[in-house]
C-alpha cells in the first residue's frame, strides 16, 4: 500500500491517480495520522445511469389518441383559472 499526504492529494493528484490506475491502494495521512484509504473503483461500485420513466408511454396510457379541440382547451383553461 502506498502512502500519501492530504497535501499530495490536493497538489499532486495525477501521481496518485496513476497509482490507482496501476491497482495500488493509497493510505492518506494528515500530520502522520491516517485519515482515509483510497482504492480504485470497480464496476460494481460505480454509479449506474439513472433510468428515466417513459413519459410518452405514460401520456399514451392516460390520454390514448385523444386530441382536444380548441374549444375544449379554452374550457379547460377557463376552469383551471376560474375565469367565466
Amino acid at each position: 500500500m502506498k502512502t500519501a499526504t492530504v497535501r499530495d492529494l490536493r497538489y499532486d493528484f495525477p501521481k496518485l491517480e496513476a497509482w490507482l490506475e496501476s491497482g495500488e491502494e493509497i493510505l492518506i495521512t494528515k500530520h502522520a495520522k491516517p485519515v482515509a484509504r483510497i482504492t480504485r473503483a470497480t464496476a460494481s461500485r460505480r454509479k449506474k445511469a439513472i433510468q428515466l420513466p417513459d413519459y410518452k408511454a405514460r401520456l399514451d396510457r392516460i390520454w390514448g389518441t385523444k386530441v382536444f379541440s380548441e374549444k375544449e382547451v379554452e374550457e379547460m383553461r377557463a376552469f383551471e383559472t376560474g375565469e367565466p
